[in-house]
């Protein structure tokens, strides 16, 4: 949560430390950077910077961290989109004074997930904002959002760490030996999330390879179908595994609180409530499941632009260097051009699985093009 856990972004940092400084201080923020570039960090980071007294640095940076802070405001979503009755309450509480801290600060996470009836109840915040109140958004690029809300604030964009700087952070912060963190970051593409769960995760290692694995024994239709049936599976565990644990928690806090011992009968009274949980159990859920699709995509377009990388002669290191002598095999297994139209299939279903075509179809469509035989192209 602190400047220390961001790589590779000096420039950003810099001018984010004179802002707190009083030094080009405005009262809007937009931070834009590809996934797993920090946004999040960075702007938690800064946010404690904003809010602390002199004297109070390190008590401020932990209550950021908890997201406890009274001058604190944060709006995030697990869902597919911010809502707009969620974005109509946050702004309302744009408007209290900060209460300990110089600054009463309003993070919104993802704000590229708020749809445009949404942007425009923020819109109306920006254009007037109270005096001490600071809005931090983040996004992966001003494109995502509209260009009123991108009109109102001061952009700060991120770069791609390199492949070493994730590692170093990597190694440095879990505890991993220097040449786990390399491949972890490698095969990351340098998204520090990641790479972190990469190097400390074994299972998520075993479904990336796995995933692999499946796309490079593609030899026909049906096998395309079979594989398409087992990544939706893959996915799937990956989204139980990072949700089961945590709905659990959830529901058996709700039933403390309302009084309900384990395994008791709800009250048709109460039974709204719990209703209401399990719904936005299902939007995360969904979400999540997206996400672990979304995260197969993007190894698969690693796989693939190493293959045509090797079939164009380019001699850099590939991604997916760990599996260096089935790139081979699958670059001489194909030419340049099914290997693009693949790199375009993959492209496509990602944008169709975020238009809710049915992942299983938008898999399957993506994978027959991978199909190829067994024997070297000459």
């Amino acid at each position: 949560m602190s400047w220390d856990d961001l790589t590779g972004q000096a420039e950003a940092v810099a001018t984010l430390r004179a802002a707190a400084a009083g030094d080009g201080l405005t009262h809007s923020w937009l931070l834009t950077g590809p996934p797993g570039s920090g946004r999040s960090v960075l702007a938690y980071a800064f946010a404690a910077a904003l809010i602390a007294r002199p004297g109070h640095e390190a008590e401020t940076e932990a209550q950021v961290a908890a997201r406890t802070h009274p001058d604190l405001g944060v709006l995030s979503t697990e869902g597919v989109t911010i809502l707009r009755k969620d974005v109509k309450e946050f702004v309302t509480s744009s408007y209290f004074s900060p209460s300990v801290g110089r600054y009463r600060v309003m993070v919104i996470e993802d704000a590229d997930r708020m749809a445009e009836l949404s942007s425009n109840v923020l819109l109306k915040a920006l254009e007037e904002p109270p005096p001490r109140t600071i809005w931090i958004l983040c996004a992966p690029s001003d494109a995502d959002l509209l260009p009123t809300v991108r009109s109102r604030v001061r952009t700060v964009r991120l770069r791609v760490p390199d492949v070493a700087e994730v590692a170093e952070l990597i190694s440095r912060r879990d505890g991993v030996s220097l040449p786990e963190a390399t491949r972890a970051a490698r095969e990351a593409q340098s998204h520090i999330g990641m790479a972190h769960r990469l190097a400390t995760n074994a299972e998520a290692r075993d479904r990336r390879a796995r995933t692999l694995e499946l796309a490079l024994g593609i030899r026909s239709v049906s096998g395309a179908v079979l594989a398409a049936a087992e990544l939706l599976e893959v996915a799937g565990a990956d989204a139980k595994a990072i949700t089961e644990e945590r709905d659990a928690e959830e529901r058996a806090s709700a039933l403390r609180s309302l009084g309900i011992e384990p395994g008791g009968t709800v009250p048709a009274g109460l039974r709204a409530q719990l209703k209401s949980l399990e719904e936005d159990q299902k939007r995360r859920a969904t979400r999540s499941l997206r996400d672990g699709l979304d995260r197969i995509l993007v190894d698969l377009l690693s796989l693939y632009r190493d293959i045509l990388l090797m079939q164009l002669g380019v001699t850099s290191d590939p991604v997916n260097l760990a599996i260096y002598s089935e790139l081979d095999a699958a670059a001489r297994a194909t030419t340049p051009a099914a290997t693009l139209a693949t790199l375009d299939a993959i492209t496509e279903a990602r944008t169709r699985i975020e238009g809710n075509v049915a992942p299983a179809l938008a898999l399957e469509a993506m994978l027959i093009t991978a199909v190829r035989d067994t024997a070297p192209v000459r």
